[in-house]
This record gives C-alpha cells, structure tokens and sequence, in this order.
C-alpha cells in the first residue's frame, strides 16, 4: 500500500483499530498507525496533513 490508497488504509486501519473513533486519533498517531500495517510500503515523507485528511474521512466512512 502507498500514501495514496487512502481506502485500502482505511480498511486496514478498521481492521487493527475496531474499537477506535476515527475522530479521536490525533494525526501524529494515525501517520504511525499507517506506517506500522503491514502491507504499507511507501516513503514517511510522501505524507501530509492533506493525505491523513483523507485517510481519515475513508476510516470514517468504512466505519
């Protein structure tokens, strides 16, 4: 998975986070929280606050 698969993030996200709010995480954890899936495979530095945006709203509507 790369920064841009904001949905397969989102569901992976969904998968190791079942009990977790996607509006509580704060965007320092959800970048770590990304990076530690383990089908993620992209540069740190290719991350904003534009791509956790949508990774978040992805995790939100999955939820």
């Amino acid at each position: 998975m790369k920064w841009t698969d904001t949905l397969d993030i989102a569901i992976a996200l969904c998968d190791a986070h079942p009990d977790t709010d996607p509006l509580t995480v704060r965007f320092t954890d959800l970048r770590q929280w990304v990076m530690d899936l383990s089908e993620f495979n992209d540069d740190p530095a290719r991350c904003g606050e534009k791509v956790l945006e949508a990774i978040q709203m992805a995790w939100i509507d999955e939820v």
